[in-house]
């Protein structure tokens, strides 16, 4: 049997109120005659299962409720498609961009769909969003796009060989867009108009749970460049032994043994951040 070209991914957890009018459009449009569409339940208690298994799509099902990254995961690895899009099963992204971002594919290793001004938002998390995606510029050193926007589409080799490196939580989206900026692939945007999503509200709450915020913006940097956390650190703590040093020598004509630790300290953070830096190096060499 002849592979498809394209594999549509969709993650779905307790989704009963909204999935149904995805399934229809798709159904709709006839793209699970044109593409390879792949809903995975991710351990959902109510109903979205049966409502899956009503239409004709490919479905794969999850014990337990792993995390809307792990579902994608799922999704990607059963895919049989060249390329892969990805959107959310709860009716904020309307499947008539697919054939947009589909023809994109075409020059970019990764599209995204990017949410108009006039798209919905959650206001509470604008705060969060804005803090994460000014480490993300910091780390990338350029401007970046939609960087969590559920929209998008890969070249399904790229996106398999870093696997191993995207979260199984919300944050596959933004590890992902680094990961392929980072790496220096090609990356393509259009605009979309994201709706209200449908049924239970939505279990992302950056600013409620902030604390979960700080962990991502650590493990992102500590995954695509450790030194930028180490290297000041390492400045800063070698400068203050210094300046320590200066000051005891000229007062008491003698350097003090506080000084020599700072200034001790800021070298180990220093070598320490060298091979942060090259772990994470390592850790995201591509896997197949």
């Amino acid at each position: 049997m002849q592979a498809p070209a394209i594999s549509i991914v969709i993650p779905a957890f307790n989704e009963e109120e909204g999935i149904r009018q995805g399934l229809e459009r798709i159904v709709e449009m006839k793209f699970h005659e044109q593409y390879e569409v792949i809903y995975v339940d991710d351990g959902s208690t109510d109903n979205t299962l049966g409502i899956i298994r009503e239409f004709p799509v490919k479905c794969y099902r999850h014990n337990t409720n792993k995390g809307y990254g792990a579902a994608l995961k799922t999704g990607i690895r059963k895919a049989r498609g060249e390329k892969v899009v990805i959107l959310d099963s709860d009716g904020q992204h309307d499947p008539t961009y697919i054939g947009t971002l589909i023809a994109m594919l075409d020059d970019y290793d990764m599209v995204i769909g990017e949410r108009t001004a006039d798209s919905f938002q959650v206001k509470s998390r604008k705060s969060g969003k804005r803090i994460i995606r000014m480490v993300g510029e910091h780390l990338v050193e350029q401007p970046l796009p939609d960087y969590n926007s559920g929209f998008r589409g890969f070249d399904r080799k790229l996106i398999t060989e870093l696997l191993h490196i995207m979260p199984n939580g919300f944050s596959f989206s933004t590890t992902s867009t680094l990961a392929f900026l980072k790496e220096g692939y090609t990356v393509g945007t259009f605009p979309i108009v994201v709706h209200e999503r449908k049924g239970r509200n939505s279990n992302v709450k950056f600013l409620k749970d902030g604390s979960k915020t700080m962990l991502l913006l650590l493990r992102i940097i500590m995954l695509f460049n450790p030194l930028k956390i180490f290297f000041p650190a390492s400045a800063l703590v070698f400068a203050l032994g210094m300046v320590w040093g200066i000051f005891g020598y000229m007062i008491a004509n003698r350097f003090p043994n506080s000084a020599m630790l700072l200034v001790i300290m800021g070298m180990f953070i220093f070598f320490f951040g060298l091979l942060a830096d090259q772990i994470a190096l390592l850790n995201r060499t591509k896997r197949s």
